[in-house]
């Protein structure tokens, strides 16, 4: 397995990480600061809720109308144009006085904007890697995120605590100017894995090839729910803890960072293949105790330990890949990347509207008890899936036009 030092030595993986990186730290900056200016204007927690996760909900469409994009434009056009376009819609967010239904309807322009960013940059990492050092590079994105994650919502607290929501706003639109140039120079002018262009018809057709294997069923389903259910009760942290919610964010991604070096560099191939349900139970299982309304100490420490489980997310991935041609591969990424974006701005509405009927710890338990239920039932069902060979390239049906 390559190492991490090696990865910066490929061409144009560390343009792809800077800009990454800096995306992540805009989307950070901007979610906290927009999530805590829509609930002092509203008290509502199922709107700040949803103002904080609700671009993932516009990812269904995006997957079933854009997706075939992914593999249809070239990735360097396709990722600077998508970081200005957030850059915009994070500006226009801060305008004094816009009001809340303003708000999400350019949230819903910007998750469909979105739907295709992580099919072109995951599908480009694939590219730029040899075979066996996407799982190492996926690892250290993810590694990256989470300390990115780790400083943005740190530094969002603090300034938020220090400026407007607003102000914080205009420094994510910044952050996203700033990867969209560090892409644009940074990255070679690669043309499109696939052919043809980019259309609703060949998007449904890959996407009903990736979904035809049972196997690859499963594995969209566990890389989508369980997660997104556990993202539902991370929505809630600013009505669970108004003024702390920065630390408790921070603390997530702490052990998120955790559970990716774990998974992707320290555990060796064979130990880590039958990992995901174990982890995707560790990440949920803590949220239940949040049903007693911890004190803010031990529900940071819940939630470092239950976010040592996205590390799952590597393992499934790794089976994704092994089942999908290269030719697919951006769409497939994507399809994985718009699916479970849906599904946490689905969970993050459902988890709202319960706290709204409940209180946020009540509906932070719900949801955790949701994804183990639905864990333990993926599993079942993977027990009873015959082992499938990989999908030939010849089978895919997005072929050259």
């Amino acid at each position: 397995m390559p190492s991490y030092r090696s990865l910066f030595r490929t061409p144009e993986f560390t343009p792809l990480f800077l800009g990454t990186a800096a995306q992540t730290a805009a989307q950070t900056v901007g979610g906290l600061a927009l999530g805590t200016l829509v609930y002092r204007a509203t008290g509502s927690p199922l709107l700040s809720a949803v103002s904080m996760f609700g671009p993932s909900l516009a990812q269904v469409l995006g997957a079933t109308v854009l997706l075939s994009g992914a593999d249809r434009l070239p990735p360097r056009a396709a990722l600077s144009a998508i970081a200005l376009v957030f850059a915009a819609g994070t500006a226009l967010q801060a305008l004094p006085g816009l009001p809340v239904g303003a708000v999400f309807a350019m949230l819903l322009v910007l998750g469909l904007v979105a739907s295709l960013g992580g099919g072109v940059r995951w599908g480009l990492l694939n590219e730029i890697l040899a075979k066996d050092g996407y799982l190492p590079g996926r690892s250290l994105f993810n590694m990256m995120s989470g300390l990115m994650q780790i400083a943005g919502f740190a530094t969002g607290g603090a300034l938020l605590a220090a400026l407007s929501p607003r102000v914080c706003l205009l420094l994510s639109a910044a952050l996203y100017l700033a990867a969209a140039a560090v892409q644009r120079l940074g990255l070679s002018a690669r043309p499109p894995r696939t052919a043809g262009r980019p259309s609703a018809a060949a998007t449904w057709r890959a996407n009903a090839e990736l979904w035809s294997s049972r196997s690859r069923r499963l594995t969209y389903l566990g890389l989508w729910i369980p997660n997104g259910l556990v993202v539902g009760c991370e929505s809630l942290y600013v009505s669970y803890a108004p003024h702390a919610a920065g630390t408790l964010f921070a603390c997530g991604a702490f052990g998120m960072f955790a559970g990716d070096v774990t998974v992707g560099r320290l555990l060796p191939p064979r130990a880590r293949r039958g990992l995901a349900t174990p982890l995707l139970l560790v990440l949920a299982v803590p949220y239940l105790a949040f049903g007693a309304h911890p004190a803010l100490p031990v529900a940071a420490v819940c939630v470092t330990i239950a976010s040592v489980g996205f590390g799952a997310s590597l393992v499934q991935q790794e089976l994704l890949m092994e089942r999908t041609p290269g030719e697919l591969a951006g769409q497939a990424l994507g399809l994985h990347s718009s699916g479970m974006l849906t599904m946490q701005g689905v969970s993050a509405a459902l988890a709202g509207a319960v706290a709204q009927l409940t209180s946020p710890a009540t509906g932070m338990a719900v949801m955790a008890a949701g994804s183990v239920c639905v864990t333990l039932a993926l599993a079942a069902a993977g027990r009873r899936t015959r082992p499938e060979a990989p999908m030939r390239a010849a089978a895919a049906t997005a072929r050259p036009r």
